[in-house]
């Protein structure tokens, strides 16, 4: 399953809202320095899904605030 995913770093507290099934925009507090914010959606995502961090994975948008999170 592939989800869109707007990331808003460095932000006051962690949380996620869904737009639709598919579009989620996720707030986390980490920097978006050396993938630290990207590290802290997946973290969110997994605990949000209730599935393994190993299970998720940034299919496209690494260094953009969109993003294709792929869940396996």
């Amino acid at each position: 399953m592939k989800i869109f995913v707007k990331a808003k770093p460095n932000s006051k507290s962690e949380k996620i809202e869904k737009i639709s099934d598919t579009n989620f925009i996720v707030s986390v507090c980490a920097p978006p320095i050396k993938g630290k914010a990207n590290r802290a959606v997946i973290r969110a995502l997994a605990d949000y899904f209730k599935v393994s961090e190993s299970r998720l994975r940034i299919a496209a948008g690494t260094t953009s605030k969109n993003k294709i999170v792929e869940i396996k």
